[in-house]
Protein backbone atom coordinates (compact mmCIF):
# COMPACT_ATOMS: atom_id res chain seq x y z
CA UNK A 1 0.00 0.00 0.00
CA UNK A 2 1.28 3.47 -0.80
CA UNK A 3 0.47 6.17 1.70
CA UNK A 4 -0.48 9.40 0.02
CA UNK A 5 0.92 12.79 0.82
CA UNK A 6 -0.54 14.68 3.74
CA UNK A 7 -0.61 18.24 4.98
CA UNK A 8 -0.19 19.92 8.33
CA UNK A 9 -1.39 18.31 11.54
CA UNK A 10 -2.50 21.18 13.69
CA UNK A 11 -0.95 24.58 13.19
CA UNK A 12 0.51 27.64 14.82
CA UNK A 13 3.61 28.13 16.91
CA UNK A 14 4.34 25.10 19.13
CA UNK A 15 0.80 23.91 18.58
CA UNK A 16 1.15 21.07 16.10
CA UNK A 17 3.22 19.26 13.52
CA UNK A 18 3.46 19.47 9.76
CA UNK A 19 3.92 16.45 7.55
CA UNK A 20 4.65 17.42 3.96
CA UNK A 21 5.59 13.99 2.64
CA UNK A 22 4.30 10.67 3.92
CA UNK A 23 6.20 7.37 3.90
CA UNK A 24 5.60 5.18 0.87
CA UNK A 25 6.21 1.44 1.21
CA UNK A 26 4.14 -1.74 0.91
CA UNK A 27 3.54 -2.88 4.48
CA UNK A 28 3.93 -6.53 3.48
CA UNK A 29 7.49 -5.77 2.35
CA UNK A 30 8.27 -4.14 5.67
CA UNK A 31 6.81 -7.05 7.62
CA UNK A 32 9.05 -9.36 5.65
CA UNK A 33 12.02 -7.16 6.36
CA UNK A 34 12.56 -6.04 2.75
CA UNK A 35 10.83 -2.66 2.81
CA UNK A 36 12.46 0.65 3.59
CA UNK A 37 9.99 3.22 4.87
CA UNK A 38 11.40 6.70 5.33
CA UNK A 39 9.80 9.41 7.44
CA UNK A 40 10.59 12.63 5.63
CA UNK A 41 10.37 15.97 7.43
CA UNK A 42 10.29 19.04 5.21
CA UNK A 43 9.10 21.60 7.74
CA UNK A 44 7.19 21.89 10.96
CA UNK A 45 6.98 23.43 14.39
CA UNK A 46 8.88 22.29 17.45
CA UNK A 47 6.52 20.24 19.66
CA UNK A 48 6.67 20.11 23.42
CA UNK A 49 6.52 16.33 23.28
CA UNK A 50 10.03 15.63 22.00
CA UNK A 51 13.12 17.41 20.70
CA UNK A 52 12.39 17.09 16.99
CA UNK A 53 9.39 17.64 14.75
CA UNK A 54 9.02 14.27 13.01
CA UNK A 55 6.12 13.47 15.29
CA UNK A 56 2.60 12.56 14.26
CA UNK A 57 -0.11 10.04 14.98
CA UNK A 58 -2.82 9.20 12.45
CA UNK A 59 -5.87 7.07 13.22
CA UNK A 60 -7.29 4.79 10.55
CA UNK A 61 -11.00 4.94 9.68
CA UNK A 62 -13.33 2.30 11.07
CA UNK A 63 -14.46 0.95 14.43
CA UNK A 64 -11.23 -0.89 15.21
CA UNK A 65 -8.68 1.53 16.63
CA UNK A 66 -5.53 1.46 14.50
CA UNK A 67 -2.78 4.07 14.50
CA UNK A 68 0.13 4.90 12.23
CA UNK A 69 2.71 7.00 14.07
CA UNK A 70 6.17 8.46 13.78
CA UNK A 71 8.14 9.78 16.75
CA UNK A 72 11.66 10.72 17.73
CA UNK A 73 13.18 11.00 21.17
CA UNK A 74 10.90 10.13 24.07
CA UNK A 75 7.41 9.48 22.73
CA UNK A 76 5.37 8.10 25.64
CA UNK A 77 5.69 8.19 29.40
CA UNK A 78 5.14 4.93 31.34
CA UNK A 79 1.49 3.93 31.02
CA UNK A 80 -0.82 0.92 30.87
CA UNK A 81 -4.03 0.36 28.93
CA UNK A 82 -6.76 -2.25 29.10
CA UNK A 83 -6.29 -3.60 25.57
CA UNK A 84 -3.71 -5.54 23.60
CA UNK A 85 -1.39 -3.26 21.60
CA UNK A 86 -0.41 -5.34 18.57
CA UNK A 87 1.62 -3.97 15.71
CA UNK A 88 4.84 -3.72 13.78
CA UNK A 89 7.80 -1.39 13.59
CA UNK A 90 8.12 0.11 10.10
CA UNK A 91 11.23 2.26 10.43
CA UNK A 92 14.02 2.84 12.90
CA UNK A 93 14.28 1.29 16.35
CA UNK A 94 11.28 1.29 18.68
CA UNK A 95 12.45 0.94 22.28
CA UNK A 96 10.39 0.46 25.44
CA UNK A 97 10.69 -0.81 29.00
CA UNK A 98 8.44 -3.81 29.58
CA UNK A 99 8.28 -6.35 32.40
CA UNK A 100 11.56 -5.33 34.00
CA UNK A 101 13.80 -4.97 30.96
CA UNK A 102 14.32 -2.78 27.89
CA UNK A 103 13.02 -4.17 24.59
CA UNK A 104 14.03 -3.16 21.07
CA UNK A 105 11.92 -3.66 17.97
CA UNK A 106 13.53 -3.00 14.59
CA UNK A 107 11.85 -2.60 11.21
CA UNK A 108 9.88 -5.72 10.36
CA UNK A 109 9.57 -7.00 13.92
CA UNK A 110 6.22 -7.41 15.69
CA UNK A 111 5.20 -5.92 19.02
CA UNK A 112 2.58 -7.58 21.25
CA UNK A 113 1.87 -5.81 24.54
CA UNK A 114 -0.50 -7.49 27.00
CA UNK A 115 -3.30 -5.48 28.67
CA UNK A 116 -2.45 -3.78 31.96
CA UNK A 117 1.32 -4.14 31.55
CA UNK A 118 3.32 -0.98 32.27
CA UNK A 119 5.42 0.24 29.33
CA UNK A 120 6.76 3.42 27.76
CA UNK A 121 7.98 4.31 24.26
CA UNK A 122 11.01 6.02 22.73
CA UNK A 123 13.43 5.93 19.83
CA UNK A 124 16.19 3.35 20.25
CA UNK A 125 18.70 5.60 18.49
CA UNK A 126 18.99 9.18 17.23
CA UNK A 127 16.60 8.64 14.31
CA UNK A 128 12.82 8.74 14.23
CA UNK A 129 10.91 5.47 14.45
CA UNK A 130 7.62 4.66 12.77
CA UNK A 131 5.11 1.97 13.64
CA UNK A 132 1.55 0.79 13.17
CA UNK A 133 -0.53 -0.63 16.00
CA UNK A 134 -4.01 -2.06 16.41
CA UNK A 135 -5.65 -1.97 19.83
CA UNK A 136 -7.57 -5.19 20.44
CA UNK A 137 -9.95 -5.58 23.37
CA UNK A 138 -9.56 -8.71 25.52
CA UNK A 139 -13.28 -9.32 24.98
CA UNK A 140 -12.61 -9.80 21.25
CA UNK A 141 -9.97 -12.42 22.06
CA UNK A 142 -12.24 -14.06 24.66
CA UNK A 143 -15.03 -14.50 22.13
CA UNK A 144 -12.72 -16.65 20.03
CA UNK A 145 -11.10 -18.56 22.90
CA UNK A 146 -14.45 -19.35 24.55
CA UNK A 147 -13.60 -18.43 28.11
CA UNK A 148 -9.93 -19.34 28.38
CA UNK A 149 -7.40 -17.12 30.12
CA UNK A 150 -5.87 -14.46 27.90
CA UNK A 151 -2.78 -15.41 25.86
CA UNK A 152 0.47 -13.81 26.99
CA UNK A 153 3.46 -13.21 24.70
CA UNK A 154 6.27 -13.02 27.21
CA UNK A 155 8.90 -10.88 25.49
CA UNK A 156 6.67 -8.21 23.92
CA UNK A 157 8.72 -8.36 20.69
CA UNK A 158 8.37 -11.23 18.23
CA UNK A 159 9.29 -12.37 14.74
CA UNK A 160 7.08 -15.45 14.94
CA UNK A 161 5.61 -16.21 11.48
CA UNK A 162 2.35 -17.40 13.07
CA UNK A 163 1.66 -13.83 14.19
CA UNK A 164 2.86 -12.15 11.02
CA UNK A 165 -0.08 -12.97 8.74
CA UNK A 166 -2.97 -11.79 10.98
CA UNK A 167 -1.07 -8.67 12.05
CA UNK A 168 -0.35 -7.81 8.43
CA UNK A 169 -4.04 -8.33 7.59
CA UNK A 170 -5.03 -5.90 10.33
CA UNK A 171 -2.60 -3.15 9.40
CA UNK A 172 -1.69 -3.37 5.72
CA UNK A 173 -4.74 -1.79 4.05
CA UNK A 174 -4.73 1.17 6.41
CA UNK A 175 -6.62 3.75 4.36
CA UNK A 176 -10.02 2.04 4.59
CA UNK A 177 -12.13 0.57 7.40
CA UNK A 178 -12.13 -3.21 7.66
CA UNK A 179 -15.37 -4.86 6.59
CA UNK A 180 -17.17 -6.50 9.51
CA UNK A 181 -16.66 -10.11 8.36
CA UNK A 182 -13.08 -9.33 7.36
CA UNK A 183 -12.38 -7.92 10.82
CA UNK A 184 -13.97 -10.91 12.56
CA UNK A 185 -12.01 -13.40 10.47
CA UNK A 186 -8.77 -11.55 11.15
CA UNK A 187 -9.41 -11.35 14.90
CA UNK A 188 -10.11 -15.09 14.93
CA UNK A 189 -6.79 -15.78 13.20
CA UNK A 190 -5.02 -13.40 15.56
CA UNK A 191 -6.51 -14.98 18.70
CA UNK A 192 -5.52 -18.46 17.54
CA UNK A 193 -2.01 -17.26 16.72
CA UNK A 194 -1.65 -15.58 20.11
CA UNK A 195 -2.77 -18.78 21.81
CA UNK A 196 -0.31 -20.87 19.81
CA UNK A 197 2.61 -18.53 20.49
CA UNK A 198 1.89 -18.08 24.21
CA UNK A 199 1.24 -21.77 24.76
CA UNK A 200 -0.38 -21.30 28.19
CA UNK A 201 -4.14 -20.78 28.41
CA UNK A 202 -6.49 -22.29 30.96
CA UNK A 203 -10.28 -22.59 30.95
CA UNK A 204 -12.28 -20.32 33.26
CA UNK A 205 -15.33 -21.85 34.92
CA UNK A 206 -18.58 -20.93 33.20
CA UNK A 207 -20.12 -19.46 36.35
CA UNK A 208 -17.06 -17.24 36.80
CA UNK A 209 -17.14 -16.14 33.16
CA UNK A 210 -20.82 -15.25 33.45
CA UNK A 211 -20.24 -13.15 36.56
CA UNK A 212 -17.29 -11.33 34.99
CA UNK A 213 -19.27 -10.53 31.85
CA UNK A 214 -22.20 -9.29 33.95
CA UNK A 215 -19.80 -7.08 35.92
CA UNK A 216 -18.36 -5.66 32.70
CA UNK A 217 -21.85 -4.83 31.42
CA UNK A 218 -22.69 -3.23 34.77
CA UNK A 219 -19.57 -1.04 34.58
CA UNK A 220 -20.27 0.04 31.01
CA UNK A 221 -23.82 1.02 31.98
CA UNK A 222 -22.60 2.94 35.04
CA UNK A 223 -19.65 5.03 33.88
CA UNK A 224 -21.42 8.22 34.98
CA UNK A 225 -21.59 7.24 38.65
CA UNK A 226 -19.38 5.92 41.42
CA UNK A 227 -19.83 2.40 42.77
CA UNK A 228 -17.87 -0.20 44.72
CA UNK A 229 -16.91 -3.86 44.54
CA UNK A 230 -19.77 -4.39 46.98
CA UNK A 231 -22.19 -3.06 44.37
CA UNK A 232 -20.70 -5.42 41.79
CA UNK A 233 -20.98 -8.29 44.27
CA UNK A 234 -24.68 -7.60 44.84
CA UNK A 235 -25.34 -7.17 41.11
CA UNK A 236 -23.58 -10.41 40.11
CA UNK A 237 -24.27 -12.53 43.26
CA UNK A 238 -20.58 -13.44 43.16
CA UNK A 239 -17.99 -12.96 45.90
CA UNK A 240 -16.30 -9.60 45.32
CA UNK A 241 -12.71 -10.89 45.57
CA UNK A 242 -13.32 -13.92 43.38
CA UNK A 243 -15.13 -11.62 40.96
CA UNK A 244 -12.12 -9.29 40.91
CA UNK A 245 -9.81 -12.21 40.08
CA UNK A 246 -12.17 -13.54 37.40
CA UNK A 247 -12.53 -10.09 35.87
CA UNK A 248 -8.76 -9.77 35.52
CA UNK A 249 -8.50 -13.24 33.97
CA UNK A 250 -11.23 -12.45 31.44
CA UNK A 251 -10.47 -8.84 30.55
CA UNK A 252 -6.84 -8.30 31.49
CA UNK A 253 -7.39 -5.46 33.97
CA UNK A 254 -9.16 -4.59 37.21
CA UNK A 255 -12.79 -3.40 37.39
CA UNK A 256 -11.67 0.08 38.45
CA UNK A 257 -9.16 0.52 35.64
CA UNK A 258 -11.75 -0.80 33.19
CA UNK A 259 -14.12 1.93 34.39
CA UNK A 260 -11.46 4.63 33.99
CA UNK A 261 -10.63 3.38 30.48
CA UNK A 262 -14.28 3.69 29.42
CA UNK A 263 -14.41 7.25 30.80
CA UNK A 264 -11.22 8.12 28.94
CA UNK A 265 -12.61 6.72 25.69
CA UNK A 266 -15.52 9.12 26.04
CA UNK A 267 -13.08 11.91 26.89
CA UNK A 268 -11.06 11.38 23.72
CA UNK A 269 -14.21 11.55 21.58
CA UNK A 270 -15.24 14.76 23.29
CA UNK A 271 -11.84 16.40 22.83
CA UNK A 272 -11.72 15.46 19.15
CA UNK A 273 -15.17 17.06 18.83
CA UNK A 274 -13.74 20.31 20.22
CA UNK A 275 -14.60 20.18 23.93
CA UNK A 276 -12.15 21.79 26.33
CA UNK A 277 -10.20 19.58 28.73
CA UNK A 278 -11.94 21.22 31.69
CA UNK A 279 -15.42 20.53 30.34
CA UNK A 280 -14.39 17.03 29.31
CA UNK A 281 -13.00 16.22 32.76
CA UNK A 282 -16.24 17.27 34.43
CA UNK A 283 -18.49 15.47 31.92
CA UNK A 284 -16.54 12.21 32.19
CA UNK A 285 -16.69 11.87 35.96
CA UNK A 286 -13.21 13.02 37.00
CA UNK A 287 -12.93 15.01 40.20
CA UNK A 288 -11.05 17.86 38.49
CA UNK A 289 -8.89 18.65 35.47
CA UNK A 290 -5.71 17.54 37.28
CA UNK A 291 -7.24 14.12 38.07
CA UNK A 292 -8.28 13.79 34.43
CA UNK A 293 -4.78 14.69 33.19
CA UNK A 294 -3.06 12.18 35.48
CA UNK A 295 -5.47 9.40 34.52
CA UNK A 296 -5.09 10.16 30.81
CA UNK A 297 -1.28 10.07 30.96
CA UNK A 298 -1.28 6.82 32.98
CA UNK A 299 -3.40 5.21 30.25
CA UNK A 300 -1.99 6.71 27.03
CA UNK A 301 1.48 7.94 28.00
CA UNK A 302 0.69 11.51 26.91
CA UNK A 303 -1.10 14.45 28.47
CA UNK A 304 -4.52 15.20 26.94
CA UNK A 305 -3.19 18.26 25.09
CA UNK A 306 -0.12 16.43 23.75
CA UNK A 307 -2.30 13.57 22.52
CA UNK A 308 -4.69 15.99 20.85
CA UNK A 309 -1.85 17.84 19.11
CA UNK A 310 -0.34 14.62 17.78
CA UNK A 311 -3.60 13.09 16.57
CA UNK A 312 -4.62 13.86 13.00
CA UNK A 313 -8.06 12.27 12.91
CA UNK A 314 -8.87 9.45 10.50
CA UNK A 315 -6.21 8.76 7.90
CA UNK A 316 -8.19 9.39 4.74
CA UNK A 317 -9.91 12.54 6.00
CA UNK A 318 -6.68 14.02 7.32
CA UNK A 319 -5.18 13.68 3.84
CA UNK A 320 -8.21 15.03 1.97
CA UNK A 321 -8.61 17.95 4.37
CA UNK A 322 -4.97 18.98 4.14
CA UNK A 323 -4.20 17.53 7.53
CA UNK A 324 -6.71 19.52 9.55
CA UNK A 325 -8.02 17.68 12.58
CA UNK A 326 -11.48 16.28 12.05
CA UNK A 327 -13.85 14.92 14.73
Amino acid sequence: MNIAKGGSIGGGRRSGFEIIEWCQVPLADTLLGSGDATCVRRSGTEPKLVDHSENWLVRAPGDLERVDACFSGTAFAPHRHDVYAIGTTLKGVQSFDYRGSTRFSQAGQLVVLHPDELHDGRAGDDAAFRYRTAYITPADIQEVLAGRTLPFVEDGVSSDPRLRRPISALLEDYSRPLAKLEQQDTLYDLAMALQAVSGVVRPIKKVNRTAAIYARNYIEASIDRNFSLGDLERATHHDRWQLSRDFRAMFGTSPYRYLIARRLERARRMMLAGCSTAATAHACGFSDQSHFGRSFKKTYGLTPNAWLKATAGTHNRSISSGGRRTP
